[in-house]
């Protein structure tokens, strides 16, 4: 008997053995990564396919579509900018944590906050957590400040993602159990978050020292000032060689004299045209605008 709803046919590949028929036609495939590409700079080879099935797969369920060719159709026309939106939020939002890659926290608390801190004077440090996701990296800094003792009201972050459901998400400060329980140590989770429901919410006094807001990286930023220290972590390994290259020029243009660049530890500088030093603290690396 045919299945009268073909929503219910989906499954994730391997699912049916060795010789299940992909869920995207080579086709949609190829316009799926021109379409990204295009809308965001963000290259997905050719071996992502399970990456695009994953993430899409929800929003054919939700839409009621029969297939992911079906999305990437609706798409294609061009009738449904929301729809599009959803599936460029989809394919461009990436996994984060608090506190990733704990050294360079460590690093910031003691030596490189306090330095920039004791450079900037009267003014405000100024922080700049690029492609902030749903917000873990720019408060896993607010608390790092805090720790540090520097005082709040002298230090301004700003959290930007292309992705505006998740800049809005992030502005809330509140997430579920599985969220804190990835990387949020206890006692700082205690002391910093409060305790709504089933899920957690940062407090007002790390809450209000960021500021979220969507930005795409490929277009100008000088509107969002200078700035002291940005984090800019594992999001460039997604461009091409070009794409990459422009934001890191684009990137030293908005840091103060004597101001860094922190850059996820799977990424360098290597083979790219750029104006930093290169400064190591233990195991972190931080670079410095020459």
């Amino acid at each position: 008997m045919t299945n009268p709803n073909p929503i219910s046919r989906l499954e994730y590949p391997g699912s049916q053995g060795a010789n299940a028929a992909p869920l995207i036609s080579p086709r949609n495939y190829t316009f799926l990564q021109t379409y990204i590409y295009r809308e965001s700079g963000i290259v997905l080879d050719d071996d992502k396919q399970y990456l695009f099935e994953s993430r899409l797969r929800p929003i054919v369920i939700r839409e009621g579509l029969a297939s992911i060719d079906a999305l990437c159709d609706l798409v294609a026309t061009g009738r449904s900018p929301a729809l599009a939106t959803r599936v460029i939020d989809a394919m461009t939002t990436n996994e984060t944590l608090f506190f990733r890659d704990t050294a360079i926290f460590e690093v910031m608390k003691t030596t490189v906050l306090p330095e920039l801190i004791a450079a900037a004077g009267s003014r405000k440090l100024r922080i700049w957590s690029a492609a902030s996701s749903t917000g873990q990296e720019a408060y896993s800094l607010a608390i790092t400040l805090l720790e540090a003792r520097i005082d709040p009201s002298r230090v301004e972050i700003i959290g930007t993602d292309l992705c505006e459901q998740v800049v809005e998400r992030a502005a809330t400060g509140k997430y579920v159990q599985f969220e804190v329980g990835r990387g949020m140590p206890i006692l700082l989770l205690m002391k910093y978050f409060t305790k709504v429901g089933l899920d957690w919410q940062i407090k007002p006094e790390v809450r209000n020292m960021v500021h979220f807001q969507k930005l795409d990286l490929r277009g100008s930023f000088a509107a969002l000032g200078k700035f002291d220290l940005v984090l800019c972590r594992n999001v460039l390994i997604y461009f091409d060689a070009t794409t990459k290259e422009q934001i890191i020029a684009s990137i030293a243009k908005t840091i103060l004299p004597g101001g860094m660049l922190v850059l996820g530890c799977a990424e360098t500088l290597i083979s790219v045209d750029h104006k930093y030093e290169r400064k190591v603290f233990g195991h972190s690396t931080f670079y410095a605008v020459r």
